[in-house]
């Protein structure tokens, strides 16, 4: 068993993402379309948009639920790695952007694998049915809450089925004991890992590519 660690130093990350990057040009100028509508530059990379097809390609998901959905950059990745009667929910809650993600989404040719639930996640979530349940859960919104997404989330979730969530290395501060940089965003991360790992029904990894991803798949 190997005991070395290898940081991800910036040439490393440009070679991976180099490599291994989900990110075409329908998605770069989704990026600077975004730029150019104030949005703030906090989409997935194109690196963990790879992660994440590989992830759902796996699993042979087909039902995806994403919560925080910014410029749909990430919807459009994971709609890329179903099947043609895939679809990915989006929860967004700035009318402007689901407006933008559903723009997007025709320009990728994607709009009837990507469909926008415009409000509060909290409310959506608590207006959405039961049944079907969701292969996959993607959550990217914000921080405080990550603990009751991820409550409500649970349940509408197969067995088999996938919890992910994005900047659970909150910002390279997420092993501080008393944070000083956005303390409550960093707090609320190192709670919702803690809660997630210690899930008696779910088993749980940390993958370390971008700002982490929580990834936990469900007994």
């Amino acid at each position: 068993m190997s005991t070395t660690f290898t940081p991800v130093t910036e040439p490393i990350a440009a070679y991976i993402e180099t490599l291994f990057s989900a990110e075409d040009e329908i998605l770069r100028q989704l990026r600077q379309e975004a730029a150019a509508a104030g949005m703030p530059a906090i989409h997935i990379s194109g690196a963990q948009g790879a992660v994440l097809q590989v992830l759902l390609m796996a699993i042979g998901a087909e039902r995806v639920l994403e919560i925080g959905s910014l410029g749909g950059y990430s919807a459009i990745v994971m709609a890329r790695a179903l099947p043609p009667t895939g679809k990915v929910v989006c929860v967004e809650i700035n009318p402007t952007y689901c407006a933008f993600i559903e723009r997007q989404a025709t320009r990728a040719g994607l709009a009837d694998r990507i469909e926008v639930r415009c409000g509060a996640a909290l409310e959506v979530l608590d207006q959405l049915p039961m049944e079907p349940l969701f292969d996959a859960v993607f959550i990217d919104a914000d921080k405080p809450n990550y603990g009751n997404y991820l409550e409500r989330c649970y349940g509408r979730v197969r067995s088999g089925g996938l919890i992910i969530a994005d900047n659970t290395l909150a910002w390279g501060h997420i092993a501080e004991q008393n944070p000083t940089f956005e303390p409550a965003n960093v707090q609320a991360l190192q709670e919702y890992n803690r809660r997630i790992a210690a899930h008696p029904g779910l088993r749980t990894a940390m993958i370390p590519t971008g700002d982490g991803m929580t990834v936990a798949i469900k007994r």
